[in-house]
């Protein structure tokens, strides 16, 4: 093994002539348009003992739906979360490869990666499929939802897709529906307070709701519909699921919301 690829599973690869993502082309004119399986709406937000993620379970091609049961939100280790919007396939792809790289230092290195390494990880694989995000196939956006146990909190932090990095105060939304609800973000916080401080229940049926509202805007985002929203938690004890007694009193929360409107 090369000296120089110790601890960096990423330069491991490369002596070996792996690459993460290789350079795509475009179809040549004429050719059947490549029209690649996309997840949309997901929401990260703080609530008083970590962070919560929250996301539709829809997955698009286009305009058809391709599969109801998606996996947005997954553990990348016992601290991290990534929610993923964009390219399905590029996504699971670089989960992957992000779970192998902090396994790899910590297992080479005999320490874990620090939160900044991981982030700067992150910032790499989206550099890597750049090429294919500026042709329009390939591209995806992260959210990274993180405890730090050296400060005791909880982290959130956005990217763009060219890699560039941003911590929120509050929370983060990616994919198509999360324009629509970024400003209902925002009032909820003027409204009802800071997530930061709500209990686990209540922040879920306040993020519930704005996924229905995304879906009631957003023809790609699944909402309440059929299978319940995916939700899951970092905190001080790591990253759990959240049970299904809880989502489904959320999801009932929500719904009356929404009936409450239908009344006028």
């Amino acid at each position: 093994m090369s000296t120089t690829s110790t601890g960096n599973f990423s330069r491991l690869l490369g002596d070996q002539g792996v690459q993460l993502f290789d350079t795509p082309t475009m179809p040549n004119s004429g050719a059947e348009k490549i029209t690649p399986t996309h997840g949309t709406t997901v929401i990260a937000a703080k609530f008083k003992d970590g962070i919560i993620n929250v996301a539709d379970r829809r997955a698009t091609a286009g305009n058809v739906i391709m599969y109801d049961e998606a996996e947005k939100v997954m553990a990348l280790d016992d601290f991290t979360l990534i929610s993923i919007a964009g390219a399905y396939a590029s996504a699971v792809q670089a989960i992957r490869f992000l779970k192998h790289s902090f396994r790899y230092y910590e297992r080479s290195q005999l320490q874990e990666l620090s939160l900044d390494g991981k982030l700067a990880e992150v910032t790499k694989v989206l550099g890597q499929g750049l090429a294919g995000a500026m042709q329009g196939i390939g591209g995806f956006i992260p959210v990274i939802s993180a405890y730090d146990r050296k400060s005791k909190a909880g982290r959130i932090f956005n990217y763009d897709i060219m890699g560039a990095r941003f911590e929120t105060r509050e929370f983060a939304a990616a994919g198509s529906g999360a324009v629509q609800i970024k400003g209902a973000l925002e009032y909820v916080i003027r409204e009802k307070g800071n997530f930061k401080d709500m209990p686990l229940k209540k922040a879920l049926k306040e993020l519930f709701i704005l996924l229905d509202i995304a879906a009631a805007l957003d023809s790609a985002t699944g909402g309440l519909a059929g299978v319940l929203p995916l939700a899951k938690i970092v905190t001080e004890d790591g990253v759990v699921d959240v049970d299904e007694k809880t989502l489904k009193e959320a999801h009932e929360a929500a719904l009356q919301s929404r009936a409450l409107v239908g009344e006028f």
